[in-house]
């Protein structure tokens, strides 16, 4: 391995082969470090039984190369986790990606030479380069969050986390099974493990929103169509919302008659998954509109639950529908119907401690065989967290982020030149189809190298004035919506003593994409561009 290179990228999911695809074809060396033994990311280590993507095959995909939209086949409208890696090995095999990755090495340090500006990267393994510039390809949803509940560490039987499931899987056949949790990786796991489980007990602290997939499988003819029509459907991903081809409808939720609105909501619900919460354009927006979309969904769920008490139990109290994300599920609520599925209400009582043979509630015991942890993530930032980087005047990016994670642009960060972090807090990042996010904040960082060497430069740095405006206008635009009311994890409300900052960017994937555009053709405005 090479003590020097142009451009070192920690993680290979997504975002990170991509880079190393692009950098590498225009010219430079790259070097990828990954703490996973295989390619895929989220994909590789994501492997619970149920695990789906919520956005479309076809649009969860990469669009750089022609061929590789034409010749992949997606079965389902809605991949499976292990057909999505499946997809990814095969990308990382026809682009030859393997030979400028170092799997099983976990990236530790990462510190600034302020004469050369050169970055010095450590790994666990011993591991030093030297790289021109960094790319943190870390995602967003990586960082597993373990709950610090009393004496978990004592219990006897099997613990599984859904971000870090055996890759043999797990049988559940005949076993007393608990799960804690109910976002989107327990709503996607309940139902298989409820297949399996002699007995199913799922501790929920919060109910969520989620809308049946509306899954179905892609006959040729689909898949013909679709292929027909991909530069079309990828411009209108790139130019919407939230990087897949869906237009809401033009007018408010409240001005339109009873009839149509529900027409709307009904249409949406049978196409199925999270862009439920963008039926009409001001359902984020105001309560009166959201309230509409609310009064359908709990009409749909209520009537597939048959105990009442239940039903009002998994009906959320506290957020407004698609200000946490919208889960995307198959028949979870129909899951309570099963004599097998016990819902225990931890708002009522909570869990106090587990011990060897099953979890203590403050009115209640549970014999349990297995605990499966669906708790979700330190998401945004957690990842990047678990780095030292160290920036100039000896100042680590965790303590420049000690209140909250500040950027220009989601891009770049003050004091800490030539380094990317793609798709994280200050970009539209996991409000957007995250395949599509990766390739448009890649292709900036590869056109911003290109500036640098064209124009004899050796740096991009953010301006602090530039991070505090970015800051600023984030933070008012989530404020003009109902996205901070709920106590979500794009707040990092689901971690004790997180900063209560809401991360990304939510004007709005088009948007962003312009506005990154004309901030590089102005010249990298509100960057400083160093010269050597």
């Amino acid at each position: 391995m090479p003590a020097k290179v142009d451009v070192v990228v920690v993680g290979a999911g997504f975002a990170g082969l991509y880079a190393l695809h692009k950098l590498r074809s225009e010219g430079l060396t790259v070097q990828v470090f990954e703490a996973g033994d295989g390619v895929g990311g989220v994909w590789y280590w994501n492997r619970y039984p149920g695990a789906r993507c919520d956005v479309e095959s076809v649009d969860y995909s990469y669009s750089f190369d022609e061929a590789l939209q034409q010749d992949w086949d997606w079965s389902e409208k809605y991949a499976t986790q292990p057909e999505i890696l499946r997809y990814v090995n095969h990308v990382a095999d026809r682009f030859d990606l393997r030979r400028n990755i170092k799997f099983g090495t976990r990236v530790t340090d990462m510190a600034l030479d302020e004469e050369t500006l050169r970055w010095e990267v450590q790994t666990e393994s011993g591991d030093v380069v030297s790289a021109r510039f960094c790319i943190l390809a870390v995602g967003p949803l990586s960082n597993a969050n373990f709950p610090a509940i009393e004496g978990l560490d004592s219990f006897d039987g099997g613990v599984y986390h859904t971000a870090h499931w055996p890759h043999e899987g797990v049988d559940f056949t005949g076993r007393r099974v608990g799960v804690i949790g109910t976002g989107s990786s327990g709503i996607q796991t309940i139902p298989r493990i409820a297949e399996q489980a002699a007995q199913l007990h799922v501790f929920q602290r919060t109910a969520n929103y989620s809308v049946p997939a509306g899954n179905v499988p892609l006959d040729d003819e689909t898949r013909e169509a679709q292929k027909a029509n991909y530069t079309e459907r990828r411009r209108l991903s790139m130019a919407s919302g939230g990087g897949s081809p869906h237009e809401a409808h033009p007018k408010s939720a409240l001005d339109v008659s009873e009839e149509e609105r529900r027409a709307a909501y009904e249409k949406r619900w049978e196409l199925g998954g999270v862009l439920f919460s963008k039926a009409f354009p001001d359902q984020l927006l105001t309560v009166d509109a959201n309230d509409t979309a609310r009064v359908f969904w709990e009409e749909k769920v209520r009537a597939v639950i048959d105990d009442p008490e239940v039903a009002e139990l998994l009906v959320p109290k506290d957020h407004p529908i698609g200000a946490k994300r919208i889960c995307t599920d198959d028949r979870y609520f129909q899951t309570y119907n099963r004599d097998n599925v016990h819902l225990v209400n931890l708002r009522a009582a909570p869990i106090e401690r587990i011990e060897a043979g099953g979890v203590h509630t403050a009115d209640a015991y549970y014999e349990i065989d297995d605990l499966v942890l669906a708790t979700g993530f330190d998401a945004m930032t957690g990842s990047v967290e678990k780095l030292r980087i160290v920036g100039r005047g000896g100042e680590t990016l965790n303590e420049a982020w000690a209140e909250g994670p500040k950027t220009y642009l989601g891009l770049g960060i003050a004091g800490f030149p030539n380094l990317f972090n793609l798709t994280g807090p200050g970009s539209p990042s996991v409000l957007a189809n995250m395949v599509l996010h990766s390739e448009l904040h890649v292709n900036w960082v590869a056109d911003a190298i290109g500036y640098l060497d064209a124009h004899g430069a050796v740096a991009l740095e953010a301006r602090p004035e530039a991070v505090a405006d970015w800051v600023k206008e984030c933070s008012e635009r989530a404020a003009a919506t109902l996205m901070p009311t709920a106590n979500s994890w794009y707040l990092g409300a689901n971690i004790p003593g997180k900063p209560r900052v809401f991360m990304p960017f939510v004007g709005g994937f088009g948007v962003y994409g312009r506005i990154i555009a004309e901030v590089a053709a102005a010249g990298y405005k509100g960057f400083d561009v160093i010269e050597e």
